[in-house]
């Protein structure tokens, strides 16, 4: 079971379940066509996006299999919603989970879907202790794909056809990563910490701060 703690605080992100209060900002991006061009919803009128949030996006916790976790993702700085990401616990026996996400255009280019997807990572891989972690996608997504390769996630295989999805077959990209393959992630981030600590210490000596 996953019971977080919130605020889910990153580096330049709150991670947390979504409220009424997130129904404007909400509802400006999940009703843009080009925004749900490859999500398996078409754009959301308010009232749909209302009926999610108190509904099917309202859990806060994964108390068993068949669950999802839908988390709301604000830049700290500024109180932004950005976009919203979810966990999703597939298997208890095979302990597998699958990780989804959906920005704001007007969040693209700075990171924020790879930083918040660690997050989603983590809390499979470290809180529900899950084994293989999937993430499945249209092949033609391109950006969604290089948020899932800046993850180290693995390409393992592309299904032809395989979805009638939104009037037209359509090719799935299946990508994933197991368990030690995130702890040996972790463990070469945490190895290089300290050496960009003192990369930082020594330029701002440098740079007389």
């Amino acid at each position: 079971m996953l019971h977080p703690d919130y605020p889910i605080v990153t580096e330049r992100l709150l991670l947390r379940p979504a409220t009424l209060a997130d129904l404007d900002e909400m509802y400006a991006y999940k009703s843009q066509p080009d925004v749900c061009r490859y999500l398996p919803y078409e754009p959301m009128s308010r009232e749909q996006v209302a009926e999610r949030i108190s509904g099917l996006w309202a859990r806060t916790e994964l108390t068993e299999v068949g669950q999802a976790l839908n988390l709301c993702v604000e830049e700290k700085a500024s109180g932004r919603l950005l976009g919203d990401v979810v966990l999703f616990w597939r298997n208890a026996e095979n302990r597998t989970g699958e990780i989804g996400y959906v920005f704001s255009p007007d969040a693209a280019g700075h990171g924020y879907a790879t930083e918040a997807a660690t997050e989603l990572l983590r809390l499979g891989f470290e809180g529900l202790v899950l084994h293989r972690i999937t993430a499945q996608l249209d092949a033609r997504n391109t950006p969604s794909a290089r948020v899932l390769e800046r993850l180290g996630m693995r390409r393992e295989a592309v299904h032809r056809e395989d979805m009638w999805f939104k009037n037209e077959w359509s090719d799935s990209a299946i990508y994933a990563m197991l368990a030690h393959e995130w702890h040996n992630l972790k463990t070469t981030a945490d190895d290089r910490a300290p050496q960009r600590d003192q990369a930082d210490a020594q330029l701002g000596e440098l740079q007389g701060r």
